[in-house]
């Protein structure tokens, strides 16, 4: 693997002043509840809706207030793309099945069933943007899996009394039952533990800032999380038959998140139309500079690109494969002439391919590549597509750890619990094999609980 651009390295060790200012801010609201929630909220966000009389909670009015503050047409919009969100959920939650009288042995009957759980907290960050986005993904898989209870937390914006109302509005789009104007360590930490105004929640989905990782990270175990997410992220495979304008905007839109944000472009060697890979990703290189020097954005975009963006070349595609599932990234694209790959052929090919055919290349991909949070086929399927409205979620894992979780998903608040229900017959039988092995294992009380059970002669 050649690197026409190399990122600097990035400093991964421990950050114990986060973890100390978290872990206080966390104890602290689980001692002075609403009193220390109130503080940190005016502290951190210079909230001021304690001095306008309101309480955390968002009210009705408020939630009509913004309808009427944001353009009807990006209503709309929210609106089609909640419609793709849910009918993907949906789609998601269909594919699970429950089982029920599985006997493996004559007797004993088996099962599971598929519980949402109770309640959750769908966490949007504020910051540098409205990540309206972020609500409708959040809070539609939860509402369709059936939690009983889906709140929404998110700051203020800085020095006012209310959440952004375009966030608002995409909550209320997404079905939230409760909205709170909190943000930081403390909405983690009011959800986790509860306080006077908020009754605690079993779930904490969402992304946010080092202090709400960190938040969830040291709060797991009180409540269940998604995942402790890092920088966003994006590694595109092209094979130098695309735009590669194209390819640069795809690069920088992930760029933009923030400084810490991680673009890397691989490029395979000996590509078709015979096109130079090196003269190809250069290509790029120029397209992210030009688009530098206009994009409202650049202050975030350059820095994150200078700082944190690479490009590579792959000597094959075999040698991408392998770096891509090494790197585990969270969005993973395929930059590829756009033909219709045949969908039900995917998984069945050999190691053989020919590079030169569209359907057998993204085939032989997909059999190879298992690390990434979401894929991405061909380059007509921007990124950006699946971050606003094409359906799939994208509260998806960062920082390698796609190696063992998938994004958020409707499975994400659903939890399946096995049950078991046994015979007179059934119980006779598999008492002496319980017993037996409870006695190899030295445990008296187990070996007893199975023996009284065994048939009596």
């Amino acid at each position: 693997m050649e690197y026409l651009k190399k990122a600097i390295e990035r400093d991964t060790s421990v950050d114990l002043t986060t973890q100390n200012t978290v872990s206080q801010i966390i104890e602290d609201i689980r001692r002075r509840g609403d009193q220390a929630l109130w503080e940190y909220t005016e502290k951190f966000d210079e909230s001021t809706r304690r001095a306008y009389g309101l309480g955390f909670r968002v009210t009705a009015a408020e939630i009509e207030a913004a309808y009427k503050e944001v353009d009807q047409a990006l209503i709309k919009d929210m609106a089609q793309a909640a419609m793709n969100i849910l009918a993907f959920a949906e789609a998601q939650k269909m594919s699970l099945q429950e089982v029920h009288d599985f006997s493996p042995r004559k007797g004993i009957y088996l099962g599971h069933r598929i519980i949402p759980i109770d309640s959750c907290l769908c966490y949007v960050p504020g910051g540098n943007y409205p990540l309206y986005s972020t609500a409708l993904m959040l809070i539609i898989p939860a509402k369709e899996a059936g939690v009983g209870r889906v709140i929404a937390c998110s700051p203020v914006e800085k020095g006012t009394n209310r959440i952004n109302p375009k966030t608002l509005v995409a909550m209320d789009i997404a079905g939230a039952d409760e909205i709170y104007a909190i943000g930081g360590t403390q909405a983690i930490a009011a959800a986790a533990y509860g306080t006077e105004s908020i009754v605690p929640i079993d779930l904490i989905v969402g992304p946010g800032n080092k202090y709400v990782a960190e938040a969830k990270r040291q709060c797991y175990g009180q409540v269940g999380i998604d995942f402790v997410a890092g920088p966003s992220e994006v590694l595109i495979i092209a094979d130098g038959t695309g735009n590669p304008e194209h390819v640069a905007a795809d690069l920088l839109a992930q760029a933009e998140h923030d400084v810490n944000a991680k673009s890397i472009l691989v490029v395979v060697k000996d590509t078709p139309l015979d096109r130079d890979a090196e003269a190809f990703a250069n290509s790029v290189m120029d397209a992210v500079e030009k688009d530098l020097g206009f994009l409202e954005t650049a202050d975030i975009a350059r820095v994150s690109w200078e700082n944190n963006g690479e490009v590579l070349i792959a000597e094959s595609f075999d040698e991408a494969i392998t770096y891509s599932n090494e790197i585990a990234p969270e969005h993973l694209e395929l930059n590829m002439v756009p033909e219709t790959p045949d969908i039900n052929k995917v998984g069945l090919s050999g190691e053989s391919f020919d590079e030169n055919t569209y359907s057998e290349k993204v085939e032989y991909l997909l059999n190879k590549l298992k690390n990434y949070g979401s894929l991405f086929i061909g380059q007509n399927t921007a990124e950006v597509f699946g971050d606003y409205a094409s359906g799939p979620n994208h509260t998806l894992p960062t920082v390698r750890a796609s190696r063992y979780t998938g994004g958020l998903w409707v499975g994400t608040f659903l939890k399946t619990c096995a049950y078991q229900y046994m015979t007179d017959e059934g119980s006779e039988e598999i008492a002496p094999i319980v017993r037996r092995l409870a006695e190899g294992e030295g445990l008296a009380g187990h070996a007893l609980a199975a023996k009284i059970r065994e048939k009596l002669e």
